[in-house]
């Protein structure tokens, strides 16, 4: 059974632990979303539990490095988010899904860029890549602008590169939205292999439990 915990709960400290999570403190001007938050994350799959407004898209962009905490420390593996900024986000895949700053490439040119910032994403030439693509149905789009593809489409790129990108912690934001059913099954057998990853650390935001992937960890932000 994974470990279940809130954010008042005291820190897990599992040996292997990924990420740590110490103190962290983050809040709107209008609402304190996180305080004195700690977890210790470990290889596999980890469920960020919550309902729309709980802040999981925050926590996520707080790991990713893409936010400042107001207090607290995030430690992936030994390299500090604090010290070492550029070589800790080089180390997490996190892509907002409503992001419009990829628009102008194809999803060949995502996966080219991507592969320059994580070296151990899979090459061009990967039967593993393909069959990302084949199971995602992507291979029909790869050459057109992400601009011209559905919300679904661009979702659906995001989530070839996080399989694809080997990064030590993957934070995926409601990775079943605007999918369809297929998709939604291939996702699921994805993360159900990445469950048995040690030495990576995913971080999955959503509102319900997920259907046949066996999780490390739960951290329900609604406890």
């Amino acid at each position: 059974m994974p470990t279940m915990m809130s954010p008042s709960s005291p820190a897990c400290a599992p040996a292997d632990a990924v990420l740590r999570v110490a103190g962290l403190g983050f809040a709107y001007p209008q609402q304190v979303l996180f305080e004195a938050f700690g977890a210790q994350i470990p290889g596999g799959v980890t469920l960020l539990l919550g309902s729309d407004g709980s802040g999981k898209t925050t926590l996520l962009r707080l790991l990713a490095g893409d936010l400042s905490a107001s207090t607290g420390s995030l430690q992936l593996q030994g390299t500090s988010a604090q010290d070492q900024p550029l070589a800790y986000r080089s180390q997490v895949y996190w892509q907002e899904s409503a992001s419009q700053a990829f628009d102008a490439l194809t999803a060949l040119a995502y996966f080219e860029q991507q592969r320059k910032r994580y070296p151990a994403f899979l090459p061009a030439n990967a039967p593993e890549l393909q069959a990302l693509l084949d199971g995602l149905s992507l291979t029909e789009h790869l050459t057109k602008p992400l601009y011209m593809l559905s919300t679904g489409g661009k979702r659906k790129v995001w989530l070839a590169g996080a399989f694809a990108a080997g990064a030590k912690l993957t934070l995926l934001d409601e990775p079943f939205a605007a999918l369809d059913k297929p998709s939604i099954r291939f996702v699921q057998q994805q993360l159900a292999q990445a469950a048995q990853q040690r030495e990576r650390a995913w971080v999955v935001a959503h509102y319900e439990s997920l259907d046949d992937v066996p999780l490390a960890l739960v951290i329900d932000l609604d406890a």
